[in-house]
């Protein structure tokens, strides 16, 4: 069983699969296509991603990947703990510009699904945080694309506490969504 609950932007969802646990440890089934077609999530994910975080505050995005290599991604944390930002930057979207958080960690053994249309990134609130996520698309260089993770036109509240986020080079020098054309148009219907 996998129970489901939509954010404030109800395309960007939060999925927790259930643990049975004893004395030994716990099982849990973290992925199963057929039970999340069931309940209305039918994504043919391609490939599977980690990353390594040694230090906390470290920012990665807010990142997508234009089309044909637009991603729809399942994120969740293996060890230590983030702050999971999703930015809707679909062209003509009610929620526009709009962002929508989720604490994930080990412990909560929690996910997000992040739809295409969405520029995503986390913040690592521990050291030594573990992200594994799925994508519906390859990594394209070519496509690869960042918006600042400081954009005034999204005021995201990351949990800096007054430090400067640990960047990549890329995320350094990533422009404004104001400075960029959007290749995501609303549709009007969920991602």
């Amino acid at each position: 069983m996998l129970d489901i609950r939509p954010l404030d932007i109800p395309e960007v969802l939060e999925l927790k699969p259930r643990k049975f646990g004893d004395d030994r440890g716990f099982f849990s089934e973290t992925f199963n296509r057929q039970r999340l077609k069931g309940q209305g999530v039918d994504i043919d994910w391609m490939q599977d991603n980690q990353s390594y975080s040694a230090e906390v505050f470290t920012l990665r995005g807010l990142h997508y990947q234009e089309p044909p290599f637009a991603q729809d991604k399942l994120v969740r944390v293996l060890r230590g703990r983030i702050l999971d930002v999703a930015v809707d930057i679909r062209k003509g979207s009610p929620t526009y510009r709009r962002w929508v958080a989720l604490e994930l960690s080990a412990d909560a053994f929690n996910q997000i699904l992040v739809p295409v249309g969405f520029a995503h990134g986390f913040l690592t609130l521990e050291p030594h945080t573990e992200v594994f996520y799925k994508v519906s698309a390859p990594y394209s260089g070519e496509h690869d694309r960042s918006i600042r993770f400081d954009d005034p036109d999204f005021a995201i509240s990351w949990p800096l506490d007054g430090r400067d986020p640990v960047l990549s080079a890329k995320d350094k020098a990533a422009p404004r969504l104001a400075e960029i054309e959007s290749p995501f148009v609303y549709s009007g219907a969920s991602a």
